[in-house]
């Protein structure tokens, strides 16, 4: 323990105990947390398809050419490796369909199964880490007209269909691999750019679609199903057929979790805000934890107010082990290892925050009405040192501190990211 650090903590510790808060206590805590960490972020979402492949269509897209980015599995395996390492606490991961191991072969979406992800359950096992896990509904010429599980073509939506299946298969391999469930979300760009008319009509065929998808049930030990809502896409600014509403109202019906996306809604919502009144009638939630600017950008996170409101309220609510939290951002404009650490160390951080409120005093503070009280004492809390806790944290847990972070990567990209393409 470097001695600097001890002494910072150790007085922000007595700082903290003022307010009743026991810094101890928070970070094991913390230490509870898994975060579900996002493979595309390494290769910008191109998958390993075909050799060439890259992010195409479907209403998302990366800026950016930095080099570095990983061109196989391998080396996106080395990358996650060097990620873990700089991110306290034990973390899962989280796959798209798009990147099994094909070996050279033309494996179309509706024929992915288990046997093309044995060597990540074999990963994951020797890390002790889960896997979650998504159907790829974009980059695809099944889904070039704007439409796939709501598509009015048969052949499309049947194709569609048969690959949502194969994707619940693969989860459920990994939850009894791994002997954790596997988390797999079902999000699809489905919608339309200009004013459409039957509304209705593409909203009746993807509950319809989703029903055939979700006919099999599963174990909830193996795997768990999660539906994720979108306010826009681009290429679907007028209409998005799997919208809050309607992803809401079928989570709620068919007994799945509803999946929120920090980028997919207006960007004066208050993501925090929802969160309360979904915790009062669904059991679990997912989080797709991204920082959208101006629009659905998927910047990588940092901790600004979003993420602080967010990871405060669910410590606040005090269902943290019932909300999966995912990490969703690519960019390609920065070191993507450092994007990766910079992303999720800001969330653990909000959720640090979280757990150094001093609640019960805030509370009672609600409770008597005491308004001033309670405001000054929230911002007496933006000025504690948490950033002494979370370094004592950090080396704690023997990943680098906020001051070793750039080094860090930069001694990665130096010696494994220099002459890739």
């Amino acid at each position: 323990m470097k001695e600097n650090t001890q002494k910072m903590y150790d007085m922000a510790k007595a700082m903290y105990a003022e307010l009743g808060v026991d810094t101890d206590k928070a970070m094991e805590s913390l230490k509870k947390v898994s975060l579900s960490l996002h493979c595309w972020q390494t290769d910008d979402v191109g998958g390993f398809e075909t050799p060439d492949a890259e992010l195409s269509g479907g209403g998302i897209q990366v800026t950016g050419n930095y080099p570095g980015k990983s061109g196989s599995i391998a080396e996106m395996r080395t990358d996650l490796d060097k990620a873990y390492s700089l991110i306290p606490g034990q973390h899962r991961l989280n796959l798209h369909a798009i990147y099994g191991e094909f070996k050279g072969g033309k494996i179309d979406r509706d024929e992915i199964g288990p046997e093309h992800f044995e060597g990540w359950a074999a990963w994951a096992k020797e890390r002790k880490i889960g896997l979650d896990y998504n159907g790829t509904f974009f980059s695809h010429p099944m889904a070039e007209s704007g439409y796939t599980l709501s598509s009015k073509d048969k052949n499309i939506r049947e194709f569609w269909i048969r690959h949502g299946k194969k994707s619940r298969e693969v989860a459920a391999y990994f939850g009894r691999e791994l002997g954790t469930p596997s988390i797999i979300n079902t999000w699809i760009p489905d919608g339309s750019k200009d004013l459409p008319v039957d509304r209705a009509g593409y909203r009746e065929i993807l509950k319809n679609s989703l029903d055939e998808v979700f006919a099999k049930d599963f174990p909830a030990s193996e795997m768990k199903d999660a539906v994720e809502t979108k306010l826009f896409g681009i290429g679907s600014e007028a209409f998005v057929v799997g919208s809050h509403e309607f992803y809401m109202s079928y989570a709620m019906k068919r007994n799945k979790m509803v999946c929120l996306d920090l980028g997919h809604f207006h960007p004066t919502e208050l993501i925090a805000d929802k969160l309360s009144s979904l915790y009062q009638f669904f059991d679990e939630l997912l989080l797709h934890v991204s920082r959208p600017v101006r629009w659905d950008s998927d910047h990588v996170v940092i901790l600004n107010d979003d993420i602080r409101y967010l990871t405060e309220e669910i410590v606040r609510c005090g269902r943290i082990a019932d909300t999966h939290i995912g990490l969703d951002f690519f960019d390609g404009t920065m070191n993507r290892i450092g994007a990766y650490a910079i992303g999720s160390r800001a969330t653990l951080k909000g959720l640090l925050m979280g757990y150094l409120e001093p609640s019960d005093t805030l509370k009672k503070y609600d409770a008597d009405g005491n308004a001033f009280a309670r405001l000054a004492l929230l911002e007496q809390l933006k000025t504690m040192p948490v950033g002494a806790v979370w370094d004592y944290y950090c080396e704690q847990m023997n990943v680098p501190t906020e001051g070793r972070l750039i080094a860090e990567v930069m001694d990665y990209e130096k010696t494994e990211l220099e002459g890739r393409s």
